[in-house]
């Protein structure tokens, strides 16, 4: 069990978070949340020991061992990989090179006899005869194969580093599992198997993540860091978002009675444990959400953006009609023999194992680049806006945020403009701000202003979740869920996709695949894992 007493943090005059009292006990799992800048990092590096707390008491129960998944993907260059899965368990790994350091001498003491003794006990009581098989068996899950285990950790690219360092931090059975964004850089499968994984595990998990639907799939509760306080609730962050929002509306409706309110908010929580009860995910196994008092619901302080995409005009029946397109560049084929008919409505997520591919699809597309063969048309009736994946291009100018829009808008009235940037939460004199000095997210919250001024009926978007904060996600899910227009997206927010998506389109060296179903249901077919890896297979 992890204690927190009186836990207190400051920048400056700034007060992250005040008087944290809290148990985090085995066989749950913690989601941290928090506003952009509200501390989440900061408590996780508080509770690991990499940061000193200058108020308060972080203790773990005698005997218990914590694991960190490492943020500096260079620390182990010179190490071999499956060495340094082992080296998470830092106990066991020093007991193996002490036993071995002994072994290699030539002058072989009593007294180092003695030591050998005590160290192979210990080394066996850890299970340390299993050490190698069981590193090897997380690599190999995590998707590093057999012949990169030897290799040195300089020799893998950053992707696969990713993993490595996971598999060090579950490696071994920790008592307490900090978690900052697990799911970085991991495909779909991997995730899941990491979803299973944690959803069996026995002991304790932190985590930080804007993956909603890896929350949603791993948390018993949510942990929100809010208005310089961290309050725990039970239940994944779905519940938690909804339940603060129901609450907010209530607070917000001043006329309605306190036993109506009463009444509206049992309701929704005796609803949301019944679904969960029979959920397959983590929720299921742990404490039912029925238990919930009242007043652990509470609103949120946080903000959420208002998106919402309007048609300028409806489309007609020609949506977008691709022929035989084909993508190559120095000698190797993106993709090839991509035939689409979009029809009306189509809410296309396009993937690929290579998002390289997905990228230069879309630019074709937009118009910024062109195709290798192959021809594509939109409908008559048809106006498309595009969000690229990496905006900088857009950025490079001085002007201050209404002037920035203002090149976008038909309506250059100052009024106008501040209103769109106020709907992305920009105001005041954060309107003032140069373009080119702005952080990923925000560059994001202006790039979606530009699209909403377009009242396109077509959207296409490369990854539109890069760099933005629950809040910004949440709002630009829900835009998307409600738009009435077709579009073609894709993202590695797994919640994004499955909730928006009726049809998915697979890029491939040698074809496509092209299902009408959900996200979830696509990537747990059966027939169609075999397709996928029959099209991989093919030598172009």
């Amino acid at each position: 069990m992890l204690t927190i007493s009186n836990l207190s943090f400051r920048f400056g005059k700034r007060v992250l978070f005040d008087d944290v009292n809290i148990k985090f006990t085995p066989g749950n799992c913690y989601g941290i949340i928090g506003a952009n800048g509200a501390g989440k990092s900061t408590f996780l590096k508080i509770l690991s020991g990499e940061m000193d707390a200058p108020q308060g008491n972080i203790s773990m129960d005698p005997g218990e061992r914590m694991a960190v998944l490492k943020q500096n993907h260079f620390e182990f260059d010179n190490e071999e990989v499956l060495k340094t899965v082992i080296m998470g368990h830092k106990t066991l790994y020093d007991i193996m090179v002490e036993k071995d350091a002994i072994y290699a001498k030539t002058d072989f003491s009593d007294a180092d006899g003695l030591r050998v003794g005590e160290l192979e006990a210990l080394f066996a009581e850890m299970d340390g005869w299993n050490a190698e098989s069981d590193a090897a068996g997380l690599l190999s899950a995590l998707g590093i194969k057999e012949d990169k285990h030897y290799k040195l950790m300089k020799e893998l690219t950053g992707k696969e580093k990713v993993r490595v360092l996971l598999a060090q931090a579950l490696f071994g059975n920790p008592d307490i599992l900090l978690l900052d964004e697990p799911t970085n850089d991991l495909d779909v499968e991997t995730v899941m198997w990491l979803e299973n994984f944690l959803a069996d595990f026995k002991n304790t998990v932190i985590v930080v993540s804007h993956d909603r639907h890896f929350l949603d799939a791993v948390c018993t509760h949510i942990a929100d860091i809010d208005r310089q306080k961290v309050q725990l609730f039970s239940g994944n962050y779905t519940f938690w978002y909804e339940s603060s929002q129901l609450a907010l509306k209530q607070i917000g409706d001043k006329n309605k009675k306190l036993d109506d309110k009463r009444k509206e908010l049992q309701t929704f929580i005796e609803r949301f444990s019944a679904n969960a009860s029979k959920s397959k995910q983590a929720t299921a196994r742990k404490k039912l959400l029925d238990k919930l008092t009242l007043d652990e619901i509470k609103p949120s302080s946080r903000r959420y953006p208002y998106i919402h995409f309007e048609q300028e005009r409806d489309a007609g029946d020609q949506i977008l009609e691709i022929e035989d397109l084909a993508y190559a560049q120095d000698g190797n084929t993106f993709f090839k023999q991509v035939n689409i008919s979009m029809r009306r409505g189509d809410k296309v997520g396009v993937i690929s194992r290579n998002p390289l591919a997905i990228t230069c699809f879309f630019r074709i597309l937009a118009g910024e680049i062109t195709a290798s063969s192959g021809a594509f048309k939109f409908g008559s009736t048809i106006t498309h806006a595009y969000l690229p994946n990496n905006n900088e291009a857009y950025f490079t100018t001085t002007y201050n945020l209404i002037d920035w829009l203002r090149q976008y808008s038909n309506d250059k009235d100052e009024t106008f403009i501040r209103g769109f940037l106020g709907r992305m939460l920009f105001s005041g004199e954060e309107t003032l701000k140069g373009a080119n000095v702005l952080s990923g997210g925000e560059k994001v919250r202006c790039m979606i202003s530009r699209m909403m001024l377009q009242q396109a009926n077509f959207l296409i978007l490369d990854e539109p979740t890069n760099h933005l904060d629950l809040e910004s996600i949440t709002a630009f899910n829900n835009a998307l869920k409600n738009y009435k227009g077709s579009l073609m997206f894709t993202s590695h927010d797994h919640e994004f996709m499955e909730s928006v998506c009726n049809r998915i389109i697979e890029l491939t060296p040698s074809g496509i695949i092209d299902r009408l179903c959900t996200y979830d249901e696509y990537i747990t077919n059966e027939q169609i894992k075999s397709i996928r890896e029959d099209m991989y297979a093919v030598k172009v």
